[in-house]
């Protein structure tokens, strides 16, 4: 009979083993979880971040851009106010420039 309630406590013992066993697996699930939706979240974070801050540069340099080439051809244009003949003469140099290019042919099919 002492075996037999021996038996009975073990038994009792190894499901009660088997129950703190299958809790910690859960929590361990739990926590692995937790951990992969933080992990995740916080790439996600950094992703958007450095999206948002690539827009930001690419925006500042667009727009010192524009603002350099507002100021070029304000420049340009109050050159040719101050000296209108000096401007024709350029373009004239440069007519005959791109001319004589496009008769030897060095600008596509323009010699044929």
């Amino acid at each position: 009979m002492t075996s037999i309630k021996a038996v009975e406590e073990v038994s009792r013992d190894f499901t009660a083993d088997l129950a703190l066993l299958r809790d910690d697996v859960a929590k361990l699930s739990s926590s692995l979880s937790d951990f992969i939706r933080t992990q995740t979240a916080t790439s996600a974070s950094t992703v958007v971040d450095a999206v948002y801050n690539a827009r930001q540069k690419i925006s500042d340099t667009a727009s010192k851009a524009q603002d350099r080439v507002a100021r070029a051809s304000t420049d340009l244009e109050t050159t040719i106010e101050r000296s209108p003949l000096v401007a024709v003469l350029i373009a004239m140099i440069a007519g005959i420039f791109v001319g004589m290019v496009a008769g030897m042919g060095l600008l596509g099919r323009g010699g044929e």
